[in-house]
């Protein structure tokens, strides 16, 4: 796992990562209410054609989430 942190906008189709933190309060917010806590593993299952939005497996849930919501999450790739 490497140890710098990215947004979740610039992983690719079948990536998977740890929740780090999140740069937006209110996004932040909404996150956990949908069950995605800091820790959680993220695999990103699909991307729309035009790349927004971006369909995310969270605890067995997926989880559909806008490219700019998907920029103020910041996680760890998991290799």
């Amino acid at each position: 796992m490497s140890t710098a942190s990215k947004k979740l906008s610039q992983l690719k189709k079948g990536d998977k990562c740890i929740v780090d933190s999140y740069k937006d309060e209110s996004m932040q917010q909404k996150m956990l209410d949908m069950g995605c806590l800091p820790g959680e593993i993220i695999t990103i299952d699909r991307f729309a054609p035009l790349g927004c939005p971006i369909a995310i497996s969270v605890a067995g849930t997926m989880l559909c989430i806008r490219k700019d919501e998907a920029e103020n999450i910041l996680v760890k790739q998991v290799d």
